[in-house]
């Protein structure tokens, strides 16, 4: 027996940048070990596992995500990918809602008419908080100043005074992965070279003690970076930057207790897990 995989490259337009996952679209449940060896086997951030939740209504999937380290309770780029293969092989009709269900609740994806994806997922504003131990010395910030640092449910978010002191860093892995959070945040406004240049901040993600040492594009961290920017700068509408070797845009829109998350993805490799 057989199982379709496929690979998406998430929060970009091109093959080989933005994020990549993988997308398992099961035809039957499977237990907790299998998906945890298959997203270990993918070695990628995140895999994505689909099951149509039944009831009668089109559209509607149980959905999951694994590192390949553990389950996470959210992630922005999986699910644009697990949309966007709904949508490419017809499971879908282009102007239909798919309505994910999930750890964190309720999640859903429209097509937009430019061909975007946009995804409700939850608003996580960070509130101030003092760096953990070790937190900043792992940064390695140099000549860097630290702004701001709190933390939400998740993640710690710190910004920095600079696009260039983000793009620099190379952080300290074994020291960052003893702090306790999913991950850490360093944020700044653009004020690069390539500015005004279609985004509104910029940031990476970093997250070793998930299993995910720098996530590429970071859809969960927009969450926290969308309400917070759109304070800092008095805005509902931004697109951020993730400045990773990677790299991938993420239009943010403010919605309340909810953030809007548009991307684009691009499917780069089709296969199937041979199972004995």
């Amino acid at each position: 027996m057989t199982q379709s995989i496929v690979q998406v490259d998430a929060f970009t337009a091109r093959p080989f940048a933005g994020n990549p996952a993988a997308v398992c679209l099961l035809e039957r449940p499977r237990d907790e070990e299998w998906l945890r060896n298959v997203a270990r086997e993918m070695n990628l951030s995140e895999t994505a596992f689909l099951l149509p939740a039944g009831g009668g209504r089109v559209g509607d999937f149980h959905l999951r995500w694994f590192t390949p380290a553990t389950e996470v309770d959210l992630c922005g780029h999986a699910t644009l990918a697990a949309a966007h293969v709904l949508w490419e092989e017809g499971r879908i009709a282009p102007g239909a809602e798919i309505r994910f269900q999930t750890r964190s609740g309720l999640l859903t994806a429209h097509r937009e008419d430019d061909g975007w994806i946009t995804l409700d997922f939850p608003a996580k504003p960070p509130s101030p908080a003092s760096p953990a131990a070790g937190l900043l010395e792992s940064l390695r910030l140099g000549e860097a100043k630290v702004l701001y640092t709190g933390r939400n449910d998740c993640d710690y978010l710190v910004e920095v005074d600079s696009e260039e002191a983000v793009r620099n860093l190379r952080p300290d892995m074994g020291l960052l992965e003893t702090v306790e959070a999913r991950g850490v945040i360093v944020t700044a406004a653009a004020t690069g070279q390539d500015f005004p240049a279609g985004y509104d901040f910029v940031s990476r993600f970093f997250g070793p003690r998930v299993g995910v040492p720098e996530d590429p594009v970071t859809g969960s961290a927009h969450c926290c970076l969308g309400p917070y920017w759109g304070e800092r700068l008095g805005r509902r509408e931004m697109a951020g930057r993730q400045v990773s070797a990677r790299g991938g845009l993420v239009r943010v829109r403010l919605a309340g207790d909810r953030v809007h998350l548009g991307g684009q993805a691009v499917t780069v490799l089709r296969g199937e897990l041979l199972e004995g």
